[in-house]
């Protein structure tokens, strides 16, 4: 794949700027002959196309990814987003209301293991600016 590229080079710096250089980083360490072209698909169309495209901000995309992957029950994906959330200005407590909203419309089991997930992940948040 052409990593020289525009779209390429796009996505790499708003999946950097939506996820954190770490993860991007440890995400990119991880590639294997196996996942490299996924990784390339996922950096150019989901961050290079999609999360770059003007007509919403990345902190209203940042709170609808929240609410698709937990009516989804991607919850590996759920925490990195909500991880993210440092990035794309979304406060705790605007997590805590689209969960809420969420449970209306997606259920509440699923908004329930979503709750976990966020709580463990702001848990390991707090333990990481901790002095």
């Amino acid at each position: 794949m052409d990593k020289s590229d525009e779209i390429y080079a796009r996505g790499l710096a708003t999946r950097q700027a939506v996820l954190g250089r770490q993860h991007v980083e440890e995400a990119q360490a991880n590639v294997t002959p196996l996942t490299e072209e996924w990784m390339d698909f996922v950096t150019r169309y989901a961050f290079g196309e999609i999360w770059s495209r003007p007509g919403l901000p990345h902190k209203t995309r940042s709170m609808l990814s929240i609410v698709l992957l937990t009516a989804l029950g991607r919850h590996e994906e759920l925490a990195a987003h909500i991880r993210a959330t440092r990035n794309t200005g979304v406060s705790r407590d605007e997590v805590k209301e689209v969960l809420m909203q969420a449970a209306i419309y997606v259920g509440v089991p699923a908004a329930m293991s979503a709750f976990a997930c966020a709580k463990k992940v702001y848990a390991e948040m707090d333990k990481e600016q901790a002095p």
